[in-house]
């Protein structure tokens, strides 16, 4: 499309808009009909341990939306001379799972209680057995259970719960809903009927300490969406929500708010049967849509549903990437104290090459870059942890692919569980900022897969995109195409990718990194007690 079509879209309002609140950004994409990029916008924000809490604010919540959307804004005026006034569909996706609890006024009851806590271990349990189905700790049901077994007061007052794609939602909207993949993170999804599971809602109620409270699960919980489904139109409150300017008119169409697992299938192509995307950033999943159930129940793999509702597996780690920004804001000091500047954008691109020199097994050398607990590897608590042997070889190279194979080391052992259950797939997708440089990360990936691993030309763009293609689904599905035909047929018909096999030496060196990764466990495990 060309720039007077795309300014023609703008000013007619024949737009789309994803916005996705990320662990450490917040970022809106506006495609054209086309489903290409016409402008994005971005806000970096951090989570905060107040109390013991993983958290955000949500005057940052906010502040963040309205930066980004700003940001935006000020793109396509600068670029085409135009205001963005009306845009013809949105859609919000935003981190999964968690606990935002609000009272019939509207106000939040407790802290936003993010993904990254490990605090519901005993109620995540109990509900495990309950249903014969796992219940991760992340999930907002196992949140909401263990407040009960702590007896905490706020459930008194409590009327509704929501995720924080759902709460921003809401707020733009008035409408209290759910994408069916957000939802899935929320409780368990009967994926035959598209719904809740009516019978471990059932069983749920009938727990007696459910019982002594004043509500019932059914009556709090967000009604589900399904992809291609309206949900709700932009309200006046709700424009001002996003652009205080009042320059942004109300009245656009939604899409059902997401969660960024479900934005990620849609921006990998990845939501058919035996298909299966890797995410990585402040965590890291990897999502494998099921052809058939898995034999047994497992702690360390979640059952959720693409945004259309079909089963998916899904290895979720806390932790991935974090302490590799850590690593390399500490080159960039040193870089400064040379009297170098250096951007991101040059750092990490010359940082990840050395890896290209580098011994398989990175050296000998092992990391945990747990900044928080991680609850496939049983660590309560977050203690990055760098180990190194006297015969390592500790070079730069090294150094980085340690830091690489540990972004995916607790998601290869939930990978393992998978492939003992002879879970097949067809294609592997990677999206995140590991794969910007070229080959790096893609390579390390492919060992640790054990498989051929592809990267699209529109990775880069990741979940806001995702959920800005969701967004216009909401207008095209009426062509009658399910999703996935609709992503193979109108979306990524021409997106070039790469695609990279995997080199027998780094999967040797990988896997001597995984056996030194899981011998040295008892150490991090042990690490909160002692620092």
């Amino acid at each position: 499309m060309n720039t007077v079509q795309i300014k023609d879209e703008i000013v007619t309002g024949q737009t789309a808009l994803g916005i996705e609140l990320g662990s450490t950004n917040i970022k809106a994409v506006l495609i054209a009909s086309d489903h290409s990029t016409i402008a994005s916008g971005s806000f970096e924000w951090e989570n905060q341990l107040v109390d013991g809490v993983w958290t955000y604010s949500l005057d940052l919540v906010w502040q963040g939306l309205q930066s980004a959307y700003r940001a935006l804004a000020n793109h396509i005026k600068a670029e085409y001379t135009v205001d963005l006034v009306s845009i013809k569909v949105i859609g919000i996706s935003a981190m999964m799972h968690g606990y935002l609890p609000f009272d019939v006024e509207g106000n939040l009851l407790t802290p936003f209680r993010t993904w990254r806590n490990a605090m519901t271990e005993e109620a995540a349990a109990e509900l495990t057995d309950l249903f014969a189905f796992n219940i991760p700790q992340r999930w907002s049901i196992a949140h909401l259970y263990q407040a009960i077994l702590n007896d905490e007061e706020h459930l008194a007052k409590l009327d509704f719960i929501t995720t924080l794609a759902g709460y921003v939602h809401w707020q733009l909207t008035g409408e209290k809903v759910l994408g069916i993949g957000d939802a899935s993170g929320v409780f368990p999804i009967d994926s035959a009927k598209k719904q809740y599971d009516a019978d471990m809602l059932a069983k749920f109620n009938g727990l007696a300490q459910v019982t002594k409270q004043p509500w019932d699960l059914s009556a709090i919980l967000p009604k589900l969406v399904l992809a291609g489904e309206q949900a709700g139109t932009l309200t006046v409150q709700g424009a001002k929500l996003i652009d205080p300017t009042g320059t942004l008119a109300a009245g656009s169409l939604f899409a059902g708010p997401e969660g960024d697992a479900g934005t990620g299938m849609v921006a990998t192509n990845s939501v058919k049967q035996r298909t299966a995307n890797i995410s990585a950033g402040t965590s890291a999943f990897a999502m494998v849509v099921l052809e058939k159930a898995l034999k047994r129940v497992h702690t360390d793999i979640d059952m959720v549903t693409t945004p259309d509702g079909s089963a998916v597996a899904m290895v979720h780690t806390n932790n991935s990437s974090t302490d590799i920004n850590y690593w390399v804001r500490l080159f960039d000091e040193f870089a400064k104290a040379l009297g170098v500047d250096m951007p991101g954008a040059k750092l990490y691109p010359l940082l990840f090459n050395t890896v290209l020199g580098s011994d398989p097994d990175a050296g000998g050398m092992v990391s945990y870059g747990y900044y928080s607990g991680e609850n496939i590897t049983k660590v309560a608590e977050g203690r990055p942890m760098f180990i190194r042997t006297p015969k390592s070889n500790f070079t730069l190279g090294n150094l980085m692919r340690m830091n690489l194979y540990s972004a995916f080391g607790a998601m290869r052992l939930g990978l393992d569980v998978l492939s003992d259950e002879q879970v097949a797939t067809d294609s592997v997708v990677a999206q995140g900022g590991i794969f910007k440089t070229p080959l790096v990360g893609q390579k390390i990936l492919a060992a640790v897969m054990d498989a051929p691993v592809t990267v699209m030309d529109t990775a880069g763009e990741g979940g806001p995109w995702g959920m800005a293609i969701l967004a216009q689904y909401v207008i095209d599905s009426a062509g009658g195409l399910s999703l996935a035909d609709y992503l193979d047929k109108l979306v990524f018909q021409n997106v070039k990718a790469t695609t990279i096999a995997p080199d027998p030496a780094d999967q040797a060196g990988f896997a001597t990194f995984m056996e030194n990764y899981q011998a040295a466990l008892p150490l991090e495990q042990g690490a909160a007690q002692l620092l």
